[in-house]
């Protein structure tokens, strides 16, 4: 069987490693296997974050939430509580963005919430 020269394969092979690896510091952008080393770690470093970025974002809703709650003189489980009794159904991102942007309407929510619980 004949020796296959697999000169052009490799080469694209390395060529798009290297450019995904485009930025990167020193070594990490030139040499092949440094930056293909680099390029695996931000891809698991990508899909990971993809995930937390979701985390992220309802940690800091609720604590836009809890923020705007105390103002009103609730804490946030009592005023998630008092939403539920009500049985307003309003999420935690459109919550935290009516707490920044429309504060009068989000001290509405508080009073029915506030009014469901005094109940």
């Amino acid at each position: 069987m004949p020796r296959v020269k697999g000169g052009i394969v490799s080469r694209k092979r390395r060529k798009k490693v290297l450019k995904l690896a485009k930025g990167y510091f020193g070594s990490k952008h030139t040499l092949y296997k440094v930056a293909n080393q680099q390029v695996m770690k931000s891809l698991m470093y990508a899909y990971r974050d993809r995930r937390q970025k979701k985390r992220d974002f309802r940690k800091l809703w609720i604590t836009r939430i809890n923020a705007a709650a105390r103002i009103n003189g609730l804490s946030y489980s009592r005023l998630m509580h008092g939403l539920k009794l009500a049985g307003i159904e309003v999420n935690r991102k459109m919550l935290a963005d009516l707490a920044i942007a429309d504060e009068k309407a989000f001290a509405q929510l508080a009073d029915a919430a506030k009014a469901k619980l005094n109940k």
